[in-house]
């Protein structure tokens, strides 16, 4: 979210107050102050009111214990009422104005009646906003198959439809489990590099691939014939001569057949014996 910073000299990483449309909202600056056009010129209301302050780190803390409490008490009213919904996240406003109830379900869902007790029990302003399933992993965050956290929880913005030709174009797996991310809908990356594959640039991308597995495999043919080239070495004497002795000493193939057909004819014998 884009805001107005004013007067106020702001760094990476400073942690803010803001004034949304929801009301007041705390607020990491990602990146510092810079000088806007007119076409960019932004809403007052969306400004930055002041740095977070030593007590409004208390009531941070505080604020997001309170929101766990409200996320139990709307999950045993829901329970209690037997509603098809699934909640995802309880949202306060930092000046408790309001407090907003993520929830994800199949189909459309009358909440009337739920609204009613939760603004009875918590005594604020209630909300309650259908998110689809790419929302719910935006907002509850994790680790892809890739190993990195999740480009919707990390600094994807928007959702881009995403279609199985995609895959196709690109000549992956069609195995939903394979192309598939936290949320059970196909992959967000699958669209990074769609458009070259589909301008059909990919195949300059392959030759360039194939011409450098050719070197490649030049090279390991090269050094193939080096070792083959190499000089081998000669034994030490020492060794060299038991070697030459144990090959003169070494029976002759006659030599072998005859001590087979002895050591027969002795088995033989024994056995001839054995029988008397």
């Amino acid at each position: 979210m884009v805001l107005s910073s004013g007067d106020l000299s702001l760094q990476r990483d400073d942690p803010l107050i803001v004034n949304t449309e929801q009301g007041l909202e705390w607020a990491t600056c990602l990146l510092p102050p810079e000088p806007c056009t007119d076409e960019e010129k932004l809403s007052p209301d969306l400004k930055v009111v002041r740095k977070a302050t030593t007590p409004d780190h208390h009531a941070l803390e505080a604020l997001e214990s309170e929101e766990r409490l409200a996320w139990q008490v709307c999950l045993k009213r829901i329970e209690k009422r037997n509603l098809p919904m699934r909640l995802v996240d309880a949202e306060y406003t930092f000046d408790k104005h309001k407090i907003t109830f993520y929830f994800t379900a199949e189909n459309r869902v009358d909440f009337r009646e739920l609204v009613r007790d939760l603004a009875r029990e918590l005594h604020s302003r209630i909300e309650l906003r259908h998110i689809q399933v790419r929302d719910r992993s935006k907002l509850v965050g994790g680790l892809g198959c890739c190993g990195r956290e999740l480009c919707c929880a990390s600094w994807l913005e928007h959702f881009v439809p995403i279609s199985m030709r995609m895959a196709k174009c690109q000549n992956l797996s069609l195995n939903p489990g394979k192309i598939s991310g936290q949320c059970g809908r196909l992959l967000c990356c699958l669209q990074y590099e769609n458009e070259v594959y589909e301008s059909g640039d990919i195949q300059a991308c392959q030759a360039e691939a194939v011409s450098e597995k050719t070197d490649t495999d030049a090279e390991k043919v090269f050094e193939e014939e080096e070792e083959r080239s190499r000089i081998v070495v000669a034994a030490p004497e020492q060794h060299w001569e038991e070697h030459t002795v144990s090959s003169s000493s070494a029976p002759k193939q006659s030599d072998k057949k005859k001590g087979k057909g002895s050591g027969r004819r002795k088995r033989r014998k024994k056995s001839g014996k054995k029988r008397q």
